[in-house]
């Protein structure tokens, strides 16, 4: 299976909430990887805690690099990878635990950007996705924000007939705010947006935006117990803000329909983007049990077929 994480803007929580899923598809047993297609601002390493690869890799090697190489002979097969149990400097994730699969990160290039995608590019991008989806029980490909190259590459690489039997399915990220919700609907249904693209490519448009659900992030729950401590004229004012929201999101076709998950407002994550471990919550008692349970349901409903019947 592929899974495309898409935004509209960044700050969005895109790729700290997409490490966070594939950590919890690997933990329940499936093999996984995670290719960093934001091409501009290749960090997953950072939140994998992989200290060489924070920003991408320095000597090459990377996705960029791999997918931008013209000269045949000195082409790579592949592009290089990561085994994040092996090589994360943190100490929770450097053993892998018993039951759990792989978690392989294909880092970007430190100095990579924006590329307009040519026919060669194509090729290798095609082929790589189509080598790692028999490799991998899911390979989450976390794109550039907005209407980027990253995106329409792999438009038009899932169009391409090779990749047709394959399973493709597309998270679209954005915070839970009035500004949010809009520019996540125009990524997908907006001029020149995802179906626009993707139908241009070759996709067929209702196909492809049955492929697609989004994301709600940071989202704030007026009656959490952790916002206990609000003065009842705040908990009423968020509320009235979280009804507006909801009408915002319906008109918008965000709407619950639309919709694969929701993670709430979490204090680590909004000082740090990193993986939360069940020792974050249990022990450590620093990360909220919530947010944890939420990658747990997204990483569930992201393959269960169920929640891709309808939209």
């Amino acid at each position: 299976m592929l899974v495309f994480a898409a935004s509209d803007k960044g700050g969005t929580g895109r790729s700290v909430t997409s490490c966070n899923v594939v950590y919890r598809r690997a933990l329940a047993g499936a093999e996984v990887c995670y290719l960093d297609f934001d091409f501009g601002s290749p960090t997953a390493g950072s939140i994998f805690q992989i200290v060489d690869a924070a920003r991408g890799v320095r000597e090459g090697g990377g996705l960029h690099s791999y997918l931008m190489e013209q000269d045949p002979q000195a082409a790579v097969e592949e592009p290089r990878r990561i085994d994040v149990w092996n090589r994360s400097a943190r100490a929770s994730l450097r053993h892998r635990p018993p039951g759990s699969g792989q978690l392989m990160l294909f880092p970007g290039d430190q100095d990579g950007g924006e590329f307009r995608p040519d026919k060669e590019a194509l090729r290798r991008c095609v082929r790589l996705l189509l080598a790692l989806d028999e490799e991998f029980d899911m390979c989450l490909v976390d794109l550039s924000a907005g209407r980027s190259y990253a995106t329409q590459l792999v438009l038009e690489a899932t169009a391409d007939p090779a990749l047709h039997g394959v399973v493709a399915r597309w998270l679209v990220f954005h915070r839970w705010t009035r500004q949010h919700i809009p520019a996540a609907a125009g990524l997908v249904y907006g001029r020149d947006g995802i179906l626009d693209v993707g139908e241009r490519a070759g996709h067929d448009r209702d196909r492809l935006a049955a492929s697609i659900r989004f994301v709600r992030t940071a989202v704030v729950d007026p009656d959490s117990a952790e916002l206990r401590g609000l003065r009842p004229a705040q908990v009423a004012w968020l509320r009235d803000c979280d009804q507006d929201l909801r009408r915002l999101a319906a008109r918008h076709r965000v709407g619950r329909l639309a919709l694969l998950g929701s993670v709430p407002l979490d204090p680590v994550l909004q000082w740090r983007e990193q993986l939360l471990s069940d020792n974050d919550v249990v022990a450590r008692d620093i990360a909220n049990l919530s947010t944890v349970a939420a990658f747990d349901e997204l990483a569930r409903n992201l393959v269960d077929d169920e929640m891709w019947a309808t939209a």
